[in-house]
Parts: C-alpha cells; sequence; structure tokens
C-alpha cells in the first residue's frame, strides 16, 4: 500500500469518527432531555397523588410542573450555551439528568460541557451570569403566574408537613401575588409554583460564589486574586449553616471541595470588564442574595 492510499485511509477512518462522535453530541443530549421530561412528569403526577402505576392515564397531571420546570432549566442552559458562541467558546448541548422516582422533582438539573478555553474576563462573566439571570427571569414569570393558583390552608396539627423555606425574592412575591398569610396557614403550592420554587433554588445553587460555578466565574470575573479567598468563606459559611440550618448544605460543601475551589486562568486575564459588566456582575450577586435559602427543607 502506497503512502498516499494510506493517507486517504487515515483521514476516511478520522471522518468517521467524527461523524460518530457528532451523531453522540446531538443523540446523549436529546435521550436524557426525553428521559427528563419522562421523569419530571411523574414526580409532577407524584405531586398531585397519582400513582403513576394503578393510574397511568393521570400522568398527564404531572405535565404543568413538567412543562414549568423544563423550561426553566432550558432558559438558564441555553444562556450559557449561547453566550459561549457568541464568544467564539465551544460547548456541548445541555445534559439534562432524570432523577426516577421518589425523588419528587425528577431531575438533578442539567449541564453543558465547555470544550475550549475561555479568553477574557468579558467572556468569562457572560457565560457565568446570562444562564442564571435567563432562569431567574423566567422563574419570576412563572412564579407569578404559579401563585395564582395556588391556595391558602390550615396546617395540620396532628401530622407532619413537609415545609420549604422561602428566598427572599419568592416571599416579595407570594405577599404581592397572595398577600400576607394568617398565623396557622400557610400557602399550598400549585405544581407551577413549586417548579418557580425549584427555579430560584437552582439559580443560588450556581450562584455560590465557589470554585467553577456560575457564581465562582462570575466573582473570578469581578474580583480576580480574591477568587480563592471568598470561595473558602463562601464553603465555611455553607458549613456552618449545615451545622446550625439544614444539613443538606454540609453535602454541598463537601461536593463543591471536592469539585475544586481553584478557577483555571483566562488565556487573556489582562483585558478589564467593562462598566456595563460589572453592573451585571454586582447584579448577579444581588440575585443571588434574592434566591438563596438558609432553610430549603422543614418538617
Amino acid at each position: 500500500m502506497s503512502e498516499q492510499e494510506q493517507f486517504y485511509l487515515n483521514t476516511e477512518e478520522s471522518t468517521t469518527q467524527h461523524a460518530v462522535r457528532r451523531r453522540r453530541e446531538f443523540i446523549i443530549p436529546i435521550a436524557l432531555f426525553i428521559l427528563t421530561v419522562a421523569t419530571t412528569i411523574i414526580a409532577g403526577a407524584l405531586q398531585k397523588g397519582v400513582n403513576p402505576f394503578q393510574e397511568p392515564f393521570r400522568l398527564i397531571e404531572g405535565i404543568p410542573f413538567s412543562l414549568t420546570l423544563l423550561t426553566i432549566l432550558l432558559t438558564h442552559e441555553f444562556g450559557h450555551f449561547f453566550a459561549s458562541r457568541r464568544h467564539g467558546v465551544k460547548a456541548s448541548f445541555p445534559y439534562f439528568i432524570p432523577a426516577p422516582p421518589p425523588f419528587l422533582v425528577g431531575t438533578f438539573g442539567a449541564v453543558i460541557k465547555t470544550r475550549s478555553p475561555i479568553m477574557d474576563k468579558r467572556a468569562l462573566l457572560d457565560i457565568g451570569a446570562i444562564g442564571p439571570l435567563a432562569g431567574f427571569i423566567t422563574s419570576i414569570v412563572v412564579t407569578v403566574i404559579g401563585l395564582n393558583f395556588s391556595t391558602i390552608i390550615t396546617i395540620p396539627e396532628e401530622k407532619e408537613v413537609l415545609g420549604l423555606g422561602s428566598s427572599l425574592i419568592f416571599s416579595i412575591l407570594s405577599y404581592f401575588v397572595i398577600g400576607p398569610v394568617p398565623e396557622g396557614q400557610d400557602i399550598l403550592l400549585h405544581p407551577i409554583a413549586f417548579a418557580g420554587w425549584i427555579g430560584f433554588f437552582i439559580t443560588s445553587l450556581n450562584l455560590l460564589p465557589i470554585g467553577q460555578l456560575d457564581g465562582g466565574h462570575i466573582i473570578y470575573a469581578v474580583f480576580g486574586k480574591w477568587h480563592r479567598l471568598i470561595s473558602i468563606t463562601m464553603i465555611g459559611i455553607l458549613v456552618i449553616f449545615g451545622i446550625f440550618t439544614w444539613q443538606g448544605w454540609l453535602l454541598w460543601a463537601m461536593l463543591v471541595t471536592l469539585l475544586g475551589i481553584k478557577h483555571p486562568p483566562l488565556m487573556d486575564g489582562q483585558i478589564a470588564l467593562d462598566r456595563r459588566r460589572k453592573i451585571i456582575g454586582w447584579l448577579s450577586l444581588a440575585v443571588f442574595v434574592l434566591t438563596f435559602i438558609p432553610l430549603p427543607i422543614a418538617i
């Protein structure tokens, strides 16, 4: 076999491998998304008291929750995706993570893989901030809609009830949509409002100013060398909350520590943020404060 023939053979194999990889880039995200649609519909039906095995025809009752939650997640992830493409950063389509029953949310969220370096602070801030801000705005809209369908109920004294903590933004929206809640009563959230609550919670988790989370990207872009100290301080705060409020924060503190608190350097770290992006950075930190819930779940 001549060298020229060998060259064409290798090129053909490389092209085939490239085609297989490209198919995987589409097939895997689509397959995971379809699975997540199914698990979130089941989760929504379970919230309504439906047994999906005994009453499969009632699974449609889980669609409002599923559609709302997936809309929030898609808005968030495609915010990252389009911001990455705008700055010439290669990024995958969102990989949704389905969570089968008995997990009552139906998903562990979604992630996007970044496949090329981020050039400068401006690109880093755009990529880190646009996703959470888009998800935050979407969560506000769906929460207002869902609260209009929610009802006020009397809290039963004779049995334990799973209660949801309230972020500042959720409390504000509840007050303006429903009004003050009398003592001994609480809001029974419509599935759309519950999806909005989850959207705010997910936003706060992503905006934690630690490592390479969205909040970590923003802190690195805005404060640079202070990123590591801020990350360590925030982990310490999570540990304190984990001891005194919700033990789940201990798990999050451990998880983000294992993922690493160090941020990789940028290709060009000398380009400074412009005024507009500094405002976006501080706005993102304000959104974190508005959405953070010290005690997310209480019994």
